[in-house]
C-alpha cells in the first residue's frame, strides 16, 4: 500500500553533470523544502563528454540518463530533479519512461515562470551546449535574447567565485541595455550571482534553482509516494 506525503519525508534524487551545481539546489532544497530527503548523484563526465563528442544528444547519452533514473528509483527516490540544463531531450525520455514519476528538467519551471510574466527575457547561461538547447524550449510568443557569460565556467571551475559572479552581471546588464525587462540565469550554479545581477539591473532576476524547487513540490505534494 502506497504512502502519502504526510506520513513520510519524500524522496527525491537530484542528478548533476556539473559539480558546481550541487550546493545551489541542496541550499535551495534545505531552505524552501526541508520535509525532503535528499539524494544526490553526480556524474561530471556527462558535461565534458558531451562538449567533446561533437556527436550532442545521441542514443549513448540518453542510455546514461536511463541508467541514472533507474538506479535512482531502485534507491527509492519519488521523484527526480535534473539540474544541468544542456541535456533537456535525454531528461524527456526519462520522463516518458516513467510517466507516474514526477521528472523535472532543470529549467522547465523557471521558463514556465518566464512565460508568465509576459515580458522580454534576457537569458545568461555559461556552458554553451545551453544557449543551443534550452530557447527552443521558451514558448515562440516569449521574447528572447541571449548572452553566453564567457570565461564565467571556467572561473568557477578554478575557485574564481568572484570572476565568474562578475561575467555573468556583465552579460545581464548587456541584455539590460537591449531591452530585457526580466533576467534568467540557466544554470544551476549561476544562482549564486542573483542578488548582485538584481543590484546592477535593477530587473527581476529567476534562476532554475528557485523555481525548480517550488515546481517540484508542487508536484510531489499529495502524490501517493512508493511504500
Amino acid at each position: 500500500m502506497n504512502t502519502t506525503v504526510a506520513s513520510r519525508r519524500p524522496r527525491i534524487a537530484l542528478i548533476h553533470a556539473l559539480a558546481q551545481s550541487v550546493q545551489p539546489i541542496n541550499e535551495a532544497m534545505v531552505r524552501d523544502w526541508p520535509a525532503a530527503t535528499r539524494m544526490n548523484l553526480l556524474d561530471d563526465s556527462l558535461s565534458a563528454d558531451l562538449a567533446a563528442s561533437g556527436r550532442g544528444l545521441d542514443a549513448a547519452m540518453q542510455e546514461r540518463f536511463q541508467c541514472l533514473a533507474h538506479y535512482a528509483l531502485d534507491c527509492g527516490s519519488d521523484a527526480i530533479l535534473f539540474t544541468c540544463s544542456a541535456f533537456g531531450p535525454c531528461i524527456e525520455e526519462v520522463a516518458q519512461l516513467h510517466p507516474t514519476v514526477p521528472v523535472l528538467k532543470p529549467n522547465e519551471a523557471m521558463i514556465k515562470d518566464a512565460a508568465a510574466l509576459g515580458r522580454r527575457v534576457g537569458l545568461v547561461a555559461t556552458f554553451t551546449p545551453t544557449l543551443e538547447s534550452m530557447p527552443p524550449e521558451f514558448p515562440r510568443v516569449v521574447p528572447l535574447d541571449c548572452r553566453l557569460a564567457e570565461g564565467a565556467l571556467a572561473a568557477l571551475n578554478d575557485g574564481n567565485g568572484e570572476l565568474h559572479d562578475q561575467l555573468i552581471v556583465a552579460a545581464a546588464v548587456s541584455l539590460a541595455a537591449r531591452g530585457c525587462e526580466v533576467i534568467a540565469l540557466a544554470q544551476f550554479s549561476m544562482a549564486r550571482a542573483k542578488s548582485l545581477v538584481e543590484r546592477r539591473t535593477g530587473l527581476p532576476v529567476l534562476t532554475t534553482v528557485d523555481s525548480a524547487v517550488a515546481e517540484l513540490k508542487r508536484r510531489v505534494d499529495g502524490v501517493a509516494l512508493r511504500p
